[in-house]
């Protein structure tokens, strides 16, 4: 790889980790910023990984970070806000405002090369359903209205061992003796996060992917219904599925959006499945992969997860 030092900007989440990991691999020198050290506790053994305490959301901090970089990844993004219209000041700040600065951040330090991920469905036809879609929208259009080389990357529903979606749905199968789903006809195309990986990997340095824009998607479709199915088979506590209708879903996402601790679902998360999430066609050959579907991945998502969980609240203990 010719690209030797790297910003991975969200790089402590479940994604950025798989992306970092294979990085360091290589050799590549990667700056891994994070508000929290203690979020970064994967990435510090890493010979080739400096770990940076810092908030990107300061000018002068991403200036600094991105100072003498040959490639910034970002893969910034969350999944809860507050309201707003066209959304609230959570997504603007982490999908829109964020971008933009990166991109100007970039241009001043003559850094031309930029991986940005956004999500599956973004670029759909308007009206946009959700905040969150529209909010990842914007935020491609900061990017493509630069001068750099960019590369936006879309993924669907992305699983593995820390995955938020059939980690979610296995969860609320072990406490529910049913599992009441709306929406359950929706339709999803998972991918493994380290086919994910891959993807951006390969992307760094082939130039006919600059300054376009890529889906990354599994093999297979899956509905809702089966997917919350799979989930609880795969966990050990499959649960009776009942299909309920819109209006009642809409009751549920208020009720867990309401609960305390770490948010389970949102009215916002229940509005971007009211469009498929499916690609348009097969992956582009120059990303480089051969995804997997969820029945070939060799790790067990939700048995990983539960076993991190175990360690931490294991160390939480001490």
């Amino acid at each position: 790889m010719t690209l030797h030092r790297i910003l991975v900007l969200g790089g402590t989440g479940f994604i950025g980790r798989s992306i970092i990991a294979r990085l360091a691999a290589q050799g590549v020198r990667v700056s891994a910023p994070t508000r929290r050290l203690a979020r970064a506790r994967a990435l510090m053994p890493l010979p080739t990984v400096d770990v940076v305490e810092t908030d990107i959301h300061n000018d002068a901090n991403l200036a600094a970070l991105i100072k003498n970089q040959d490639a910034v990844i970002n893969l910034v993004g969350i999944l809860h806000s507050r309201g707003g219209n066209p959304y609230g000041a959570d997504f603007a700040r982490a999908h829109v405002e964020l971008p933009r600065r990166v991109v100007a951040a970039c241009e001043a330090a003559g850094v031309t090369r930029l991986i940005h991920m956004s999500a599956l469905s973004s670029d759909g036809p308007a009206p946009l359903p959700s905040m969150y879609l529209r909010s990842k929208a914007d935020g491609e259009q900061a990017v493509m209205g630069s001068a750099l080389n960019w590369t936006i990357l879309r993924p669907s529903v992305v699983f593995g061992p820390d995955d938020r979606f059939l980690n979610l749905f296995a969860t609320l199968q072990r406490f529910a003796p049913m599992m009441p789903l709306a929406r359950a006809r929706t339709r999803f195309q998972p991918i493994h996060v380290e086919d994910v990986a891959q993807a951006f990997i390969n992307t760094l340095e082939r130039r006919e992917t600059f300054r376009r824009g890529y889906e990354l998607a599994g093999p297979r479709v899956y509905t809702l219904r089966e997917l919350v199915r799979l989930s609880g088979q795969r966990a050990g506590c499959a649960r009776p599925i009942i299909e309920i209708p819109d209006m009642a879903g809409r009751l549920q996402a208020m009720i867990l959006e309401a609960l305390p601790g770490p948010t389970l679902m949102s009215l916002d998360n229940f509005d971007s499945m009211a469009r498929d999430n499916v690609a348009s066609g097969p992956i582009a050959p120059e990303l480089g992969i051969d995804p997997i579907a969820i029945e070939d991945a060799s790790v067990d998502p939700v048995a990983v997860r539960q076993q991190r969980l175990d360690q931490s609240r294991g160390f939480a203990r001490r």
